[in-house]
């Protein structure tokens, strides 16, 4: 499952620029779509910061209005016909633009100008390595490579019927279990 997951990040990053990100999403499953998207922002964060030292004062302000048209189309899209997954992966995603957006937005408000700002660096940025052909998240200093774990939705029931989620005992006893779930959502799985 970790290889699947790693080849999906490798060739998702590569695929991100050849198609409309409203239409690349649909080919990647949704933690591949995720990963690759905040993958992209960091990338796309950098470029703004390198225009700016160029002198091109407003770079940063041009990705920012980027954000917004990318999310007024994903919010379009939720408004469409979409099956349950397509759905979920749509509004993750669109979670994780808001606070790119928010992230971005402060930045512009504080002036900040530099790459090396604790503002940006205090961000979780996944980044893709071309040479290791790894996906890392940095924060601060620190960096970790990305353990390419299956996170699949833990709000979702399996094919098996069985619910899906953490637990720390035998299969049926965890917190997400059927057996814990209520009434209404046992019926649902």
């Amino acid at each position: 499952m970790k290889a699947t997951v790693r080849h999906g990040l490798s060739e998702g990053v590569v695929a991100y620029e050849e198609k409309p990100r409203e239409q690349w999403l649909f080919d990647y499953p949704a933690q591949v779509a995720l990963t690759c998207s905040q993958i992209w922002w960091t990338t796309e964060v950098g470029i703004a910061f390198a225009r700016l030292e160029e002198g091109y004062e407003s770079a940063m302000k041009d990705y920012y209005k980027k954000q917004v048209s990318q999310l007024k189309t994903l919010i379009t899209m939720l408004i469409g016909q979409l099956s349950q997954g397509d759905r979920q992966k749509i509004m993750t995603i669109c979670t994780t633009d808001v606070h790119a957006r928010d992230v971005v937005a402060k930045m512009i408000a504080q002036k900040v100008d530099s790459a090396q700002a604790f503002l940006w660096l205090s961000q979780l940025r996944h980044r893709w390595g071309d040479d290791a052909k790894h996906c890392f998240a940095n924060i601060c200093d620190a960096q970790f490579l990305y353990s390419y774990e299956y996170l699949g939705n833990p709000l979702l029931g399996n094919p098996t019927g069985v619910w899906l989620g953490p637990s720390n005992g035998p299969p049926g006893s965890g917190p997400l279990s059927l057996a814990s779930r209520p009434q209404s959502c046992r019926e649902r799985a």
